[in-house]
């Protein structure tokens, strides 16, 4: 018999290339999430897996509803990745407190009363600042400057409270810029953006410059459920790292696949360090893939191409 995994934030990018990773294999995966927008999904999963999907609409900030809905999955593992991201986070600091905060602490509370044998959330590259040099790993304290990365430290010290506390295993993990089909919230977005919108010929304008970490979003998902099945006992945190090139590079590759893609590149480099050391999770786990960019780029525009050949590929992120 399958084992039964409970994901927040599953209709979300990462969350559907792990949900597509757990039900491909003959797991289920039962999602809570307070949203309905299933277009990550679709774009990911084949319809033939999607029988070992189960969706229950729950609002991570109400402590009741997501202590029930986890006693109900009876999962014995939990992958948490319900958030809001930093543009959200800095218009509405309060709800994304709410959210990133308040909402992780209500997941960590239900893990430990009902006995899960371990959580997997998503910090962030945002727990560091630019001041935290070019290449830290787990031993750097932060200095985050944005509220998100704010709130994923938070998360990242509660979890160590809980496991002291309440004996709750938990791995964080932190990845930079994800890339992939479904990336399409966020900053750190716009790569993948201008690859679909290269592929259905529109023009795209990327919003930062410089140098940042890329991981394709299938290995993101395999750091992901790698750490839920064999992560190490105690409370840790590890950073993720892919592989870390100038943006002029990505628009160059981009433009092996589709030369007429019209994208421009503006505005500053995102705030946090643009590589991260990630020696801890491949000592942890050596066996997690690595795509290189190159092939990555490839296959996410050879996937939009699909999508769009199909009468699949949503477009309302490049309106």
């Amino acid at each position: 018999m399958g084992r039964t995994y409970f994901l927040t934030g599953a209709l979300g990018c990462i969350g559907a290339w792990v949900t597509k990773a757990i039900v491909e294999r003959g797991d289920t995966a039962v999602i809570a999430d307070a949203g309905t927008a299933r277009h990550r999904l679709d774009a990911v999963i084949d319809p033939t897996h999607r029988g070992a999907v189960r969706h229950q609409a729950v609002d991570i900030t109400e402590e009741a509803a997501v202590r029930e809905a986890l006693e109900s999955s009876a999962a014995s593992r939990i992958i948490h990745l319900a958030g809001l991201q930093v543009p959200a986070c800095r218009e509405h600091p309060a709800r994304g407190a709410a959210v990133n905060v308040v909402g992780s602490l209500n997941v960590l509370q239900a893990a430990a009363d009902c006995g899960v044998e371990r959580v997997v959330y998503a910090s962030s590259a945002a727990v560091y600042g630019t001041a935290d040099g070019s290449h830290p790993d787990e031993a750097r304290v932060g200095t985050p400057e944005t509220h998100y990365g704010v709130f994923k430290q938070a998360n990242e010290a509660g979890a160590r409270v809980f496991h002291a506390e309440r004996g709750l295993h938990s791995i964080g993990i932190r990845p930079l810029t994800v890339y992939g089909v479904g990336r399409d919230q966020g900053l750190t977005s716009d790569p993948t953006r201008a690859m679909k919108a290269a592929v259905v010929g529109r023009p795209f304008d990327i919003r930062f410059s410089g140098i940042t970490d890329y991981q394709f979003v299938a290995d993101t998902a395999a750091a992901f459920l790698a750490c839920a099945d064999h992560g190490p006992a105690g409370a840790h945190v590890y950073n993720l790292e892919g592989e870390a090139v100038d943006m002029d590079r990505v628009v160059t590759l981009i433009k092996t696949h589709r030369p007429e893609a019209r994208i421009t590149v503006g505005g500053a480099p995102i705030p946090i360090p643009p590589s991260l050391d990630g020696a801890a999770i491949r000592s942890a786990l050596p066996r997690l893939p690595r795509t290189p960019l190159e092939d990555g780029i490839r296959e996410t525009v050879h996937q939009f191409q699909k999508l769009l050949d199909e009468g699949r590929l949503n477009t309302d992120d490049l309106a």
